[in-house]
Formats: C-alpha cells, sequence, structure tokens
C-alpha cells in the first residue's frame, strides 16, 4: 500500500466513520479535511476536527505508519508545529510534540472498506495497458467526458509553462516569445533544439527589419543556422552566404555550429533546410505573426496563413547546393496542423489568461474542435478500448491522461480511479 491511498481515503471521506474516536479514546469528528497539499509541508491544510467538546482547525498529516513521522524528521521542522491530527494505517508509536503532547492520532486500518481496498490492490498489480483498463468503460459517461474536459484545460497549462518561461526570457516581449515558440515547434522534436537556438541568437528585431526582401530573411536564417559556411558549387547558397556575411557583420551574429542540425532518417520534405525555408517564407510574407494569429478566428485561417511556398530555388531542392526533382515545399497539412496543437493554441490560451481576454480562450478551444484527432500508438490504445477521439481537444486530452496519469498509475487522483474506487 502507498501512502497517496491514504491521502485518497481522507481527502474523500472513503473510510468507515462509525464511533469514530483517536488512539487514545477521544471521540473525533471531522468538519473538514482541509485543503490538499501536493507541495512541501503537512499533507493537508486547514482541516476542521472535532475532539470531545474542543473544536480544532489546523493541518493534518498522512503516514502508513506514526513512526514515519521520526524518519521524515518532522519532529524538527516548525512547518509541522501546527498538525492537529495524525492519520496513519497503523500507530506503531506515539508523536509528541515538542510541547510534551501526544499528538492526536487516526488509525485507518481497520476502518478501510473491503470492497475499496480490493479495488486499489487490484489497480495497484494491474499490469495491462491502463490499470483501470477491465472498469473504464464501465464508469459513467458524464464522469469521462468531464474529466477529459479538465485534463485538456490541465494540459494546456502544463504547456503554457514553456511560454511563461520564455516571456520571461524576453522582458515580457509577447511577439519574440511566440517566435521562439514557433520556431521549436517547425523543427518538430529532432530538431526543436538547434530551431529554439537559432530564433534564440537572431532576435526578431532584426528580421524585422529585412522582412520585405525575402532573400535577406533566407541569408540570415540560414546563415545563422550554420548552414552557409561550406564552399558552394551553386550560384544561389554563394550568394546566400555573401549577403549573410555582410548582414552577420552589421549585427554581430554568432551562429550555430552547423553540425547541430540532424538530416539522418528523416524524410526528405522534413529536413532542417526545408523547415528553414519555409519558416523564411513565413517571415518575409506575413506581417507580425502574433499579431495575426490573433484576429483568427477558425482553422481554414490558419492553414492560408501558414501554407506559404518558399523561393523558386526550393521547387528543386532539399537541402543547399543538391538539385533533386521539381516538386512543391509548401508545408503539409499535418504540419500545420502540428503546429496549431502545439505552438498557436497553447500561446492563445496563455495570452488570453494572462490579458483577461476569455475570447483568445475559447478560440483556443474551438480551434482543437475543428483539427483531426491525432494518429498515433497511443490513440490507437484507446481505440482498441473502445475510445475514438473525434477531434484533437479529445485526443490532446486522452494522451495527457495515458502519459501523465496512467503510466505514472495516478488512479487516486484521476476522475474515473474515483469513481471506480467507491
Amino acid at each position: 500500500m502507498r501512502e497517496s491511498f491514504l491521502h485518497f481515503l481522507w481527502r474523500w471521506r472513503r473510510f468507515h466513520h462509525h464511533a469514530l474516536c483517536t488512539t487514545q479514546g477521544q471521540t473525533l469528528e471531522i468538519l473538514h479535511p482541509g485543503e490538499w497539499n501536493t507541495h512541501a509541508g503537512p499533507d493537508f491544510f486547514n482541516a476542521r476536527i472535532r475532539l470531545g467538546d474542543t473544536l480544532w482547525a489546523g493541518n493534518v498529516e498522512i503516514h502508513l505508519r506514526s513512526s514515519d513521522w521520526l524518519l521524515h524528521g518532522h519532529q524538527r521542522d516548525p512547518a509541522y508545529d501546527n498538525v492537529v491530527l495524525h492519520v496513519v494505517l497503523e500507530e506503531d508509536l506515539p508523536v509528541i510534540h515538542d510541547s510534551g503532547e501526544r499528538i492526536p492520532c487516526l488509525e485507518l486500518k481497520d476502518r478501510i472498506p473491503a470492497n475499496i481496498l480490493h479495488t486499489y490492490q487490484r489497480l495497484e498489480q494491474e499490469r495491462a495497458w491502463i490499470p483501470c483498463e477491465s472498469f473504464f468503460m464501465q464508469t459513467p459517461d458524464i464522469v469521462r467526458l468531464n474529466w477529459l474536459d479538465r485534463l485538456l484545460v490541465e494540459r494546456l497549462e502544463q504547456k503554457t509553462e514553456a511560454i511563461a518561461a520564455l516571456l520571461e526570457a524576453t522582458g515580457n516581449h509577447w511577439e519574440e516569445a511566440f517566435y521562439r515558440l514557433l520556431a521549436r515547434n517547425f523543427g518538430l522534436k529532432v530538431n526543436a533544439e538547434p530551431f529554439e537556438m537559432l530564433a534564440a541568437s537572431l532576435p526578431l528585431s532584426v528580421l524585422a527589419k529585412h522582412r520585405s526582401n525575402a532573400f535577406q530573411v533566407e541569408a540570415l536564417l540560414f546563415g545563422q543556422a550554420g548552414l552557409l559556411a561550406a564552399e558552394f558549387q551553386e550560384d544561389y547558397p554563394t550568394s546566400l552566404a555573401k549577403e549573410y556575411r555582410f548582414l552577420q557583420h552589421k549585427y554581430q551574429l554568432t551562429p550555430l555550429e552547423g553540425k547541430q542540425w540532424k538530416f539522418l532518417r528523416l524524410r526528405p520534405a522534413n529536413f532542417p533546410s526545408i523547415r528553414l525555408a519555409q519558416f523564411s517564407a513565413l517571415i518575409h510574407r506575413s506581417a507580425p505573426l502574433l499579431s495575426q494569429i490573433l484576429e483568427v478566428s477558425s482553422l481554414r485561417q490558419v492553414e492560408h496563413l501558414f501554407s506559404v511556398e518558399p523561393g523558386e530555388y526550393w521547387l528543386t531542392h532539399f537541402q543547399l547546393d543538391k538539385p533533386s526533382a521539381k516538386r512543391s515545399k509548401a508545408p503539409g497539412r499535418d504540419f500545420i496542423h502540428l503546429l496549431t496543437i502545439n505552438t498557436i493554441v497553447p500561446f492563445l490560451f496563455h495570452y488570453g489568461k494572462q490579458k483577461q481576454t476569455e475570447r483568445y480562450q475559447k478560440r483556443a478551444m474551438h480551434l482543437l474542435e475543428s483539427l483531426p484527432a491525432e494518429s498515433n500508438a497511443i490513440l490507437d490504445g484507446w481505440r482498441t478500448l473502445g475510445i475514438e477521439a473525434r477531434h484533437a481537444y479529445q485526443s490532446q486530452a486522452l494522451l495527457h491522461l495515458k502519459t501523465r496519469y496512467c503510466d505514472a498509475k495516478r488512479c487516486l487522483e484521476c476522475a474515473v480511479g474515483n469513481a471506480i474506487l467507491k
């Protein structure tokens, strides 16, 4: 048994309350279990209990054994001075305050309903794809749907932590932060880091001065990426390199090392050179990007904004100085949808929250509902269980449920697990 199970029992009062008393025989009434604390300090703050005829307000600490109080060093921590009740599975040792008074203790070992204990043990021992695989579809639809709504918001809030860090790094410059996040996600997982480093080393303010000149934007991005340091045979990359050297000196730029970019085992359409060419075209053909994103109201508008065709040179190239068959290099719809999920939606959500403008948060949710569900192994697993995501709103929530709750066996913090453990 894990201590988190006792947290669950106390938080939701899922134990027998008949003739409730402490291990010293004092009658006990729980008026409020307190606020669950997931950080350092006592497990529950601001609980209210009645011991005998006396009303107490304070904190509650929970352990499997009462001796864990000493094992964890709480006797030396002032944060635990206001603990009014020690809730344990078993009291194997009385715990004494510095004042010399014994801390009231509630023992739960004979108060756990057999059905709850059995289901909990089954979930803990389960080795199926998700612990509650045999229970999941038995829970009411409203429980599952409401939980997915909450998970989607939780996922967006976690994604916005990176946006908050970018805002701090850029002096709360929203356009610059959006530019860096967008650059990172242009690299997908494989080239996310060098793309982010590129954006951090080449301020948007520098690119903005040359936005009207596609050749100079491309020279700045490819040169700063470290991809113009070679000796080229073709005129176009040779000219790019020459232009970059001029701009590099003008703005005192230090380029990245070209070897950081990964081409191996990527489809040519995902080569970083192609993504850089697309990113260059987007910067060139768009007014300040974030300003436009704040105006979009539909997925079609996003797709139109990001459907940019790189310059003519790239029709016959996937890499600099390496000709290939003629082919359009505009971003595909699937790629634009990924950018929408990972960049536009969380940024709109965070912007709306920080500016206290609800319409941006609603727009973020609307975009997710307009996007098709992703296709991957996790969603295939849910489909096997009979859960089919109709759109990205649901698929994002299901991905979060599997990776953050099911895989970590956080059943006790899950609304579905909560419904099962009754």
